[in-house]
C-alpha cells in the first residue's frame, strides 16, 4: 500500500470521476484505475462501484474512507512539521467579482504575511463557474454567492451584501416613489451575468409583473455595468458595496422600488477531502479579514 493509493482513493470518493482526478493529480486514467486496483487488492475489499461511467463508493469503501481521510491528515501534519523553508505548496483560489473589488487584496496580504509559502493562483469569475470548478477540482477554495450544496464541501459564511437598484440622477427624477415593474421596464435594465441568481430573478420579476417588453443588459463584468449606469445607459440592480461611494457623491440615486433581488449570501468553499490545513486555514482568514466596504484597507 502507498501513500499515492491512499491519496488517490480519497480524491476519487470526493470527485466521483476519474477524468476528474487524473488531471488534479497529474497523471493519466489508467494511472488511476490501476492504483484503486491495487489498494482492492492489498484490502481485500471492493472500494467503488463503476457503472456507465459513475462511480459510487461501496459501503466498504465508505467504512474505510475516513481512514484513510485520517491517513492524509497525519502525513500533511508530518510534512507541516518538518523543514518547509525550501517547500512552497499552490493555493487555487476563485473569487466572485464583488469579492474581488473589496476585500480580496486584503486577504492576499493576510496570506502573504502568515503563510509566505503558499503560492496563491487567482481566478476572478461567475458563482456558477466557481461552483463548479471547486466541485471539480479545478480549484482549492472559493470565495463566492454560496453555499455550495455538495455534501463533500465545507461553507463558511461571509456576509450578506444587498443589491439596491440605482439609476443616474436623471433617470431617477423620472421614477415615481415607489417605482414599479412597469416604471422601471420604461428604461434599459443592467443586470448580472446569465446563469446567475440575480439575473435570473430580474427576468422572472418583470415577466410576471410588466406588461411592458423589457429585455435586461446582462453584463459578467459588474465593473462594466456599474460604468453603463454611471454613463446614463440604463438603470441596474448591483452590489452595494460596488455603488456606496457613487451614492455617497451623487453620481447615483438608490431607487425605492417595489421588489428587490435576494440579497447575495458569500461563503468561503472548500473540498473537505483530502484534508488541507492551510486551505482550512485559509476559509478561516478569510471570515477574520472579510470587510464589505468599498476598498477597504
Amino acid at each position: 500500500m502507498t501513500l499515492k493509493q491512499i491519496e488517490t482513493f480519497v480524491r476519487l470518493a470526493s470527485l466521483r470521476n476519474f477524468r476528474r482526478v487524473a488531471e488534479q493529480m497529474n497523471t493519466t486514467q489508467p494511472n488511476i484505475s490501476a492504483r484503486i486496483s491495487a489498494l482492492e487488492r492489498v484490502l481485500n475489499q471492493r472500494l467503488f462501484e463503476r457503472d456507465a461511467g459513475s462511480v459510487v463508493l461501496t459501503d466498504q469503501g465508505q467504512a474505510l474512507l475516513p481512514l484513510a481521510a485520517k491517513a492524509l491528515e497525519a502525513t500533511e501534519a508530518l510534512l507541516q512539521a518538518g523543514d518547509t523553508t525550501s517547500r512552497q505548496s499552490v493555493m487555487r483560489l476563485g473569487v466572485a467579482e464583488t469579492v474581488a473589488q473589496t476585500w480580496l487584496h486584503r486577504f492576499l496580504r493576510e496570506m502573504a504575511v502568515r503563510f509566505p509559502d503558499v503560492v496563491v493562483e487567482l481566478s476572478v469569475d461567475l458563482t456558477f463557474n466557481l461552483q463548479r470548478n471547486l466541485i471539480d477540482g479545478s480549484l482549492d477554495i472559493a470565495f463566492l454567492n454560496g453555499p455550495v450544496s455538495d455534501l463533500s464541501v465545507a461553507n463558511l459564511p461571509l456576509g450578506t451584501v444587498a443589491l439596491p437598484w440605482v439609476a443616474a440622477p436623471r433617470f431617477a427624477a423620472a421614477l415615481p416613489d415607489p417605482a414599479g415593474a412597469d416604471d422601471l421596464a420604461r428604461f434599459p435594465i443592467l443586470t448580472h451575468a446569465r446563469n446567475t441568481r440575480p439575473y435570473a430573478e430580474v427576468v422572472d420579476y418583470f415577466k410576471r409583473n410588466s406588461s411592458r417588453l423589457s429585455r435586461p443588459v446582462s453584463s459578467s463584468n459588474l465593473a462594466a455595468c456599474l460604468n453603463m449606469t454611471l454613463d446614463g445607459l440604463g438603470i441596474a440592480t448591483l452590489p452595494s458595496p460596488l455603488v456606496e461611494r457613487f451614492l455617497e457623491s451623487g453620481e447615483l440615486v438608490a431607487l425605492n422600488c417595489d421588489w428587490v433581488p435576494t440579497p447575495m449570501n458569500f461563503t468561503a468553499s472548500y473540498v473537505t477531502m483530502p484534508a488541507r490545513p492551510v486551505i482550512e486555514a485559509a476559509a478561516s482568514l478569510a471570515v477574520e479579514v472579510v470587510d464589505w466596504k468599498p476598498n477597504a484597507a
